[in-house]
């Protein structure tokens, strides 16, 4: 058959081919769909915090550390919050440990005894400009404490340290009559719901009487005794 007689036939053929040139794999205007991009991993911090205890007859509570972003653990002139007060009394850090605006929180390990020292690692993912609040009781007292309060840890590079030194403070949650019945590591009363502090605000401490100067229904002795600061507190930025 003559296909150039065969108009028709020959319309056919012309476009299907050209139709199947369109479809060759060969186009570059064919949409490609894209490769998915793998997430990026999260950006670990890490902070070794190492506490010297400076007194000389203090043993100090686990101490705990909280990252945050916002807020204190405490304020002076200002009640203390029930976790403080756990600390403080009976250094019971669950609560603290625990509170909502801690975006990362960790404890130490027992009592860190006069003169000794212990690190901490807390670790956080995707911050580097949190605070770091650091808490522990002044074990052989009614309710003393001591720590850092939002300390901002912006700035800080990896390799890099700061070191600070602590004062003590006072919860104001409970008298400070020093005797036996009322001092937990003495084996008296720990954390009571009831404040018998007139003055329920956080205060700087004034100090221990003891026994030994006059205050005759003490159970401490000089050696509980303290002058400021009574902790260093060294934070290094691991990762």
């Amino acid at each position: 058959m003559n296909v150039l007689n065969n108009k028709p036939m020959l319309c056919l053929w012309v476009c299907a081919a050209s139709l199947s040139g369109c479809f060759d794999g060969n186009d570059n205007n064919t949409a490609m769909t894209p490769m998915p991009q793998p997430e990026p991993e999260p950006l670990m911090v890490s902070y070794e915090v190492t506490v010297d205890n400076l007194t000389q007859g203090q043993p100090l509570s686990p101490i705990t550390l909280i990252l945050h972003s916002e807020g204190t653990l405490w304020e002076i002139g200002q009640p203390a919050s029930v976790a403080l007060e756990k600390v403080a009394e009976s250094g019971d850090n669950a609560d603290l440990l625990a509170l909502d605006m801690a975006m990362a929180s960790a404890s130490g390990e027992g009592l860190t005894m006069p003169g000794n020292a212990q690190t901490i690692t807390i670790n956080i993912e995707d911050v580097t400009n949190a605070y770091l609040s650091v808490a522990a009781m002044l074990g052989k007292s009614n309710d003393a404490f001591t720590g850092l309060n939002a300390q901002r840890l912006a700035g800080l590079m990896v390799g890099e340290s700061r070191t600070l030194f602590t004062n003590a403070y006072d919860a104001g949650t409970e008298a400070n009559t020093e005797n036996m019945a009322s001092i937990g590591a003495l084996g008296g009363e720990g954390f009571s719901e009831e404040r018998d502090d007139a003055r329920n605000m956080v205060t700087m401490h004034p100090g221990i009487v003891s026994v030994d100067d006059g205050l005759a229904t003490s159970a401490l002795t000089q050696e509980q005794r303290f002058d400021n600061p009574v902790a260093r507190i060294r934070i290094t930025r691991t990762q």
